[in-house]
């Protein structure tokens, strides 16, 4: 049997397309959400579904724990889970920004910890992190999400500074717009109605999750040596 994959946010979105996807190339996978009844209506084998609140460090690192009783050691930890509430600084909700800081940041700051001294001993393992291309340049409206993102790109690079000796890969991924469940978390619909105009501007974003998930299993599958440290991808046609 191939190595567990945790996958953290997987009712929806990227992280669902990833359970899928090393579901059927035979890996077993923990999946964690909030809404387990979603993971668990995949039916997928060699799987254990886990109603899980990333911010809870107990509560994750429990749920990861039972997974390796079973099926061994976590060797790639995909840290998915996060909220995306964009808002004008001047007037947006204060707890809005709690939440995204606490999901986004801390939650990926609980999975790697979970897992990186059991990495560091076997001097095996991968990490990878979902920021955005929101973590790497600023957009209109997305204040707090954007330091929420440049926070996990920037954790990720001082993780795999941290880990690269031991020889356990640490991933930033930087996706661009990707249909997804993501936007309907943002409470101001103005901001709604400009994001989708943007999007019809520039024409059809055919960009899917699944793409997104091929291509972080594709990096997932290199060598153990190769490390694609951060990947940007985004629709050919989004030119922002």
């Amino acid at each position: 049997m191939k190595k567990l994959v945790v996958i953290t946010g997987a009712s929806s979105g990227f992280g669902m397309e990833l359970a899928k996807e090393f579901s059927k190339d035979g890996y077993p996978t923990l999946l964690l959400a909030r809404r387990v009844e979603k993971m668990k209506a995949l039916n997928l084998p060699n799987t254990m579904c886990r109603k899980v609140d990333v911010t809870d460090k107990i509560e994750f690192e429990n749920a990861i724990r039972e997974a390796e009783s079973k099926y061994g050691k976590t060797d790639l930890i995909i840290n998915n889970a996060g909220m995306m509430l964009l808002g004008d600084l001047a007037t947006q909700d204060a707890n809005e920004w709690q939440t995204m800081l606490n999901v986004n940041v801390m939650g990926v700051m609980n999975g790697m910890q979970i897992v990186m001294n059991d990495m560091k001993e076997r001097e095996f393992g991968t990490i990878i992190n979902l920021s955005s291309i929101a973590g790497l340049k600023p957009f209109g409206g997305h204040a707090a999400y954007c330091a929420t993102k440049y926070g996990v790109t920037g954790l990720t690079e001082v993780a795999r500074q941290e880990m690269s000796s031991h020889n356990v890969r640490v991933l930033s991924i930087c996706p661009g717009a990707v249909a997804t469940e993501l936007l309907g978390h943002t409470t101001d619909k103005d901001i709604i109605n400009g994001y989708e105009a943007w999007k019809e501007a520039v024409g059809a974003i055919n960009i899917t999750a699944n793409d997104v998930a091929k291509t972080i299993k594709y990096a997932y599958e290199l060598p153990q040596s190769v490390s694609l440290r951060e990947i940007v991808i985004t629709d050919t046609k989004q030119d922002a």
